[in-house]
């Protein structure tokens, strides 16, 4: 589900996919070569949608056909594919669609919520392969004008080859709100619904009809009356309305009506990511997620590819702050190559911090990375899910090591490099008076905050009804934080989830908390829930001191 309303004429999207057949193949040698004419061209059309994607929808919409082509260069893919075709002697587009179904099974079957998404990946890529194989195009909408388009399912690739001036919105009965043709319609603006069952053929064919998408209701309105038609037209001119006032918020100051200020900076997973958080008119990065440089990665990312990525991050913000988490790898965030295997509880069990302290040489590569990134930024460096004094200790004598072997090695690096912790756990929270001694500033990471405070696994669908971020205990616990943080001259910022919630924004105001750091894409939303919050009143309405 995508956020925004559309009406218009209702266009029904039919793939003219054929079953792939096995046949024999009388010459392997022909079909290898088969196979990699079209897996080149496939790449080449990847880069050629991933400059697409990076003009329609940004450095998102760019990542995904990014992970496509690292997927289509791997070998373990390549090698199954050729070696199907030589031992079996079969057809190249037979070895493509068998490989990518054994792939794709292999992913939805892994415990990981990233790596089950990595599922439709393989398929993209494999049908896109075949596709070039067989030398079938992608149809374009009956309709001349602007259509709402219905499918079975969109792939990525099919979504960005949308001509969007043609397409209002999309409506596909497959797929969830995290799937990547999702997050491209949130990134090109474009209002879309996921796992909707709609009619198809007959009477109640739609094509040609009119129709309403509510993105916000998550409701697809066929042939609707004329009384839900004016009502929908009448708040798709206030959604207009607020979308052109929220504009106005660019290159304004975060500051309440009474002289509050606070920073608004951007959560990036990627040196992609940097021009949205610009985009967005960020005033720094507050979180750096340096671990997809690992996730997305066939090995460990050595110390030349993550300096190259910190410091591009650091030269494009112009010395505005950028904030790196180092590798935050575990939980829900698996890379199969760490070797960590399988836990009980893996939310609470071997990632971050401590895979970090447990292998020195792992932590001191990304460490002197970050630190030779220093020279061309603002750059700072945060630590997650501490729980203990010993660990900053640890942590500090590990960068001493790494600062004194690059001054011996004559290798330039940042020497005012602030240090930051993620406050994560309820153990940071009740000793951040001390650790505020130690660093000079928090970020709270309310997604595990809620989490670890509630005793509930985020990751579990049965919880959701009771896991809740606003619940008192959690913000007592960020309210604990920032006044210890702040005794101490050490500086606090929210970083989760939590942070983008406009609810919460005065409620944050009042603790006094000095950073919110959020998604590009509600920078200015909060900017403007900022400039229209005013602490001089009490939560009645009277005048009053802030909390």
């Amino acid at each position: 589900m995508c956020g925004g309303i559309a009406i218009g004429k209702l266009s029904v999207y039919r793939k003219e996919d054929s079953p792939v057949r096995c046949a024999k193949a009388d010459d392997t040698e022909a079909e290898l070569e088969r196979f990699a004419k079209a897996r080149d061209m496939a790449e080449r059309q990847l880069a050629a949608l991933r400059e697409k994607a990076q003009r329609q929808a940004g450095a998102a919409g760019a990542a995904i056909f990014e992970v496509h082509q690292m997927m289509l260069k791997d070998p373990e893919y390549t090698d199954a594919v050729t070696g199907m075709i030589s031992s079996g002697g079969v057809n190249a587009e037979y070895a493509v669609a068998a490989v990518g179904e054994h792939f794709a099974e292999m992913f939805a079957a892994m415990d990981e919520a990233y790596m089950r998404e990595r599922a439709a990946d393989v398929k993209d890529i494999s049908s896109r392969v075949n596709a070039v194989l067989r030398g079938t195009v992608q149809r374009q909408p009956k309709e001349k004008g602007p259509v709402i388009l219905l499918a079975d399912d969109l792939a990525p690739g099919e979504t960005v080859q949308l001509d969007k001036s043609l397409v209002l919105s999309f409506v596909t009965r497959r797929g969830s709100t995290g799937s990547h043709t999702a997050i491209l319609a949130r990134a090109m603006n474009i209002p879309a619904l996921a796992g909707v069952d709609f009619p198809e053929g007959g009477e109640e064919e739609p094509e040609g009809k009119t129709g309403i998408v509510d993105g916000y209701g998550g409701v697809l309105y066929i042939d609707p009356d004329g009384e839900t038609l004016k009502k929908f037209k009448s708040l798709q001119k206030e959604e207009e309305e607020q979308t052109r006032l929220l504009q106005e918020m660019r290159g304004k100051e975060n500051i309440t009506p009474d002289g509050r200020k606070i920073d608004l900076c951007a959560n990036i997973s990627g040196v992609a990511d940097v021009e949205d958080a610009i985009a967005g008119d960020a005033g720094g990065i507050g979180l750096f997620r340096s671990e997809f440089l690992y996730l997305e990665s066939a090995g460990y990312p050595d110390e030349e590819t993550q300096f190259a990525a910190y410091r591009t991050v650091a030269e494009k913000m112009k010395g505005k702050r950028v904030v790196i988490r180092t590798m935050d790898i575990g939980a829900d965030k698996q890379a199969d190559y760490f070797g960590i295997g399988k836990e009980a509880n893996p939310a609470m069990g071997y990632r971050a911090i401590r895979i970090c302290l447990d292998r020195r040489e792992l932590f001191k590569t990304q460490l002197r990375a970050i630190y030779r990134a220093g020279v061309y930024g603002a750059v700072a460096v945060m630590f997650p899910m501490i729980i203990s004094m010993a660990e900053i200790r640890q942590i500090k004598a590990i960068i001493a090591e790494v600062k004194a072997e690059l001054e011996r090695e004559g290798i330039p690096y940042g020497r005012d490099i602030k240090t930051g912790i993620m406050i994560e756990t309820p153990a940071a929270v009740m000793i951040s008076d001390q650790l505020a001694e130690e660093v000079d500033f928090f970020s709270v990471g309310t997604n595990d905050l809620t989490q670890y405070t509630l005793a509930i696994d985020r990751q579990n669908p049965m919880l959701d009804h009771i896991y809740d971020p606003h619940h008192e205990a959690v913000l007592r616990m960020i309210r604990i934080a920032v006044e210890n943080g702040h005794k101490r001259g050490c500086r606090v910022g929210i970083c989760g989830e939590l942070a983008a919630d406009t609810t919460m924004t005065e409620t944050f105001l009042r603790m006094g908390v000095d950073e919110l750091s959020v998604a590009p894409s509600m920078i200015l939303k909060v900017r403007e829930k900022i400039r229209n919050t005013d602490l001089s009143a009490g939560r009645d309405g009277t005048a009053g001191a802030a909390e």
